[in-house]
């Protein structure tokens, strides 16, 4: 069972689980279980994705309900007419706040214009050696992409050499086999926290938000961190 976090005639939101697959994929191809399937047979009727977020984030995922809040939904991600929040705990100390400026290229080799702004948070600093450093430092940020780029956010954290634990394609490989080996956990802790839009059927301003999946609150705590609202 998936958790619904808004409902109308028109959309339907759930905070996906880590890991979790939005649909079938050829690079997946030994998993059986897709969102879009499981809530479809939770709510007993058809479901369109409205966006994609990774199989390794957290968070809110939005669903149309009919075809046509669908390609109205799609034109609005692909517009950056949807705002986007992501919480994401990363190497070492960020700054305040940054603007990430770096286009990215897709898999055919065409450069996308990229942008990313995010603020800081929280930090920690651990009593636990890695390498060189007598202690481990992490951040937790507010990030708001305001393009929709594939893996924008892992590949912009990455660029300014703090990348999100657990990311195990652009991240730290001996971050992540720290948390793996000392903590247990392997979770990208990455999570969609919010999407804000205009509703494409009634016109209404729209503000969906998803709680903290455990794996990323368990993260939270190691790092002595409160979940006080953003």
């Amino acid at each position: 069972m998936l958790e619904i976090i808004y409902r109308d005639e028109n959309l339907i939101a759930v905070n996906k689980p880590h890991g979790l697959l939005v649909h079938r994929s050829s690079i997946a191809a030994d998993v059986s279980e897709f969102a879009i399937q499981i809530l479809r047979d939770q709510i007993g009727q058809k479901v369109y994705p409205a966006h994609r977020i990774d199989r390794k984030t957290g968070g809110v995922l939005l669903f149309a309900l009919d075809k046509e809040a669908e390609v109205a939904m799609q034109q609005m991600f692909m517009n950056n007419q949807v705002n986007k929040k992501y919480l994401a705990i990363v190497r070492g100390f960020t700054p305040d706040e940054e603007t990430i400026d770096y286009p990215l290229r897709k898999e055919n080799g065409t450069l996308q214009d990229a942008l990313t702004r995010y603020q800081t948070l929280k930090r920690a600093e651990l009593n636990v050696p890695l390498g060189k450093h007598d202690t481990s430092r992490y951040s937790l940020v507010l990030a708001k992409p305001e393009t929709g780029r594939m893996h924008q956010l892992r590949k912009h954290f990455a660029h300014v050499f703090h990348p999100i634990i657990g990311d195990r394609t652009h991240g730290c490989n001996k971050q992540n086999k720290l948390f793996k080996d000392k903590w247990e956990m392997e979770t990208m802790l990455l999570h969609a926290l919010e999407i804000s839009f205009i509703h494409p059927v009634s016109g209404v301003e729209t503000r969906i938000s998803a709680a903290l999946q455990p794996d990323f609150n368990a993260a939270m705590q190691l790092m002595g961190w409160s979940n006080d609202g953003w």
